[in-house]
């Protein structure tokens, strides 16, 4: 059957960034390349070596076909870019998302170099996406466009190369599916070529909840040292899925306030704080925080008017800007998301005073525990979740505190100092490899 044009779920067109070298695109890429322009005054003689930071190793733009269920044939626009991989393979997730464009996987590539730099686990960093809408395919579609997908990209990855991960819209399954995938094209079974699998297949247990967990564990620590007590605290959180879901429960279960919760169908406030296992409950039912029982309304725009001590942004890129930064009432804000928050916004907040945890140390928590995941199956011997946590608070709380102690020698924001921790160790890497040939 021909294949119809353009077939009703694919988008025609690659969005590439107009310079790789364009720090005033302000895409995500652009965002990415003034982060490293800020940063490069205090990388002292490493900063011979900026200019790897602002090119990806590698980019890879595949053609995705799969059969519809209705017999139709459609293609869709996947991506795979290793950003660096001087301190070891790439890593980083897959994201199936309608509105994924090269900029967008650049850009999320490169904050995972940084991430994974900042907390010091011995990956590169890479990511993933499809331009695709996954509520609109059925399970079996699914299932084919991510058999085909890792089929394509099976040229650049490996549990020695480059190690995907879960992303939005993707999840346990998924890796499930992708591993078996690659598994097959070997010919053995490749249990570390992903993370974030079923612990049946070697996947680790505490890895669903780690990113949130990371982010609760900085944002207690960022707190502490503030002097803002979490006790009552006014928590407000962009986001439910398995990042602000997990965030708020924790926060919930400490003794905060979880006042507010924004998704994709809405956002509810309710001042005395929502009821989290009541809210969870009534998304697995309805797909939406959007008319839970016994909260007020939001419109979408004034969620950033509410009353709160901490925001958590834990949806997507470009969320706080300089149109909204002014408005926002907290006094630490802690990025569940990569990149929710734009350059000028941040300069905005910073002479607010308000303190920015940002995402590269916040949601480290992932790809903490994507590591440990990968360690458990090199060596087929597996940790306990009650060890996986400890691991996990130990590493992250360590980051932050180093990252704090650049913070306050240099005199610069959280984030300003998690990239010179990070990108030192990412060229002191480059450094010492040299080139070759």
């Amino acid at each position: 059957m021909a294949t119809p044009l353009p077939h009703p779920h694919v988008q025609a067109h690659t969005h590439l960034p107009p310079s790789f070298l364009d720090p005033h695109h302000l895409g995500p890429w652009g965002i990415f390349l003034q982060q490293v322009d800020r940063v490069t005054p205090y990388l002292g003689e490493l900063g011979r070596w900026v200019e790897t930071l602002k090119r990806p190793k590698r980019l890879l733009i595949v053609d995705v076909p799969i059969h519809m269920d209705d017999g139709s044939v459609a293609h869709f626009e996947g991506y795979r870019v290793q950003h660096n991989t001087s301190r070891g393979p790439g890593k980083g997730g897959v994201r199936f998302h309608q509105d994924v464009t090269l900029s967008e996987v650049m850009a999320l590539s490169a904050w995972m170099s940084v991430k994974n730099a900042a907390v010091n686990v011995p990956f590169g960093g890479a990511k993933g996406g499809i331009r695709v809408d996954p509520r609109r395919l059925s399970r079996g579609e699914l299932e084919r466009v991510t058999r085909r997908y890792t089929s394509e990209i099976g040229l650049i990855i490996g549990p020695n190369k480059d190690i995907p991960a879960p992303d939005v819209n993707t999840n346990e399954q998924v890796m499930a599916w992708m591993m078996d995938t690659y598994s097959m094209n070997v010919g053995e079974a490749s249990l570390g070529v992903v993370t974030g699998k079923p612990v049946d297949i070697g996947g680790s247990l505490g890895r669903r909840e780690a990113t949130g967990r990371g982010v609760y564990t900085v944002a207690v620590e960022a707190a502490h040292r503030i002097g803002l007590k979490l006790l009552g605290a006014r928590v407000a959180i962009q986001g439910f899925g398995n990042v602000g879901s997990v965030t708020a429960r924790l926060f919930a279960e400490s003794g905060a306030h979880v006042v507010a919760v924004q998704d994709h169908g809405g956002a509810v406030y309710q001042p005395a704080g929502l009821d989290i296992t009541a809210l969870l409950a009534h998304v697995a039912a309805q797909g939406s925080v959007a008319g839970f029982p016994g909260a007020e309304a939001v419109p979408p725009d004034a969620f950033w008017d509410v009353p709160c001590d901490i925001l958590v942004p834990a949806a997507l890129e470009q969320q706080i800007t300089a149109s909204n930064a002014g408005r926002i009432q907290a006094r630490l804000i802690v990025e569940g998301a990569n990149g929710p928050t734009t350059p000028e916004a941040d300069d905005l907040l910073q002479e607010r005073g308000v303190l920015v945890v940002p995402d590269v140390i916040a949601n480290a928590g992932g790809v903490t525990v994507s590591y440990f995941e990968w360690v458990q199956d090199f060596s087929s011997f597996f940790w306990s979740e009650e060890e996986i946590n400890e691991r996990l608070v130990k590493i992250m709380r360590g980051a932050l505190t180093t990252i704090w102690q650049v913070a306050d020698e240099h005199k610069v924001t959280l984030r300003t100092a998690t990239f010179i921790v990070a990108c030192q160790r990412i060229l002191h890497a480059r450094d010492l490899r040299g080139l070759y040939p």
